[in-house]
């Protein structure tokens, strides 16, 4: 008996969940093809007025993407030189060669 019990309630579940994934996808459907409004201000009692249109809407860049007097840098961020695999192997080779825990016995050992 509560197996029943439990398989109707996850039914149930199931098609609320199923129904409000088609509503939410038909609703977001309308307002992509729906064109943008404007917002106008309004008061009570009021006819709504339209907001006062600026000439040149600017978009704010990321703060990142700002030096430290606020203007944009326009430069790459990171420069990558393309190495060989050799060239890695000889670096991390002489990276671990030269850590604080390597011993000198264990350097002729390959």
């Amino acid at each position: 008996m509560l197996h029943l019990i439990y398989i109707l309630a996850f039914t149930i579940l199931a098609f609320l969940a199923v129904g409000n994934l088609i509503r939410n996808l038909v609703t977001l459907g309308l307002e992509s093809q729906r064109p943008p409004t404007t917002k106008g201000s309004f008061t009570p009692n009021s006819e709504p007025q339209p907001m006062v249109r600026q000439s040149r809407v600017r978009a704010v860049p990321h703060p990142e993407l700002l030096d430290d007097h606020g203007n944009v840098v326009d430069e790459p961020f990171l420069v990558m030189r393309s190495m060989t695999v050799e060239d890695a192997r000889e670096r991390l080779d002489a990276l671990y060669n030269s850590s604080p825990g390597q011993s000198d016995e264990s350097s002729g050992e390959v």
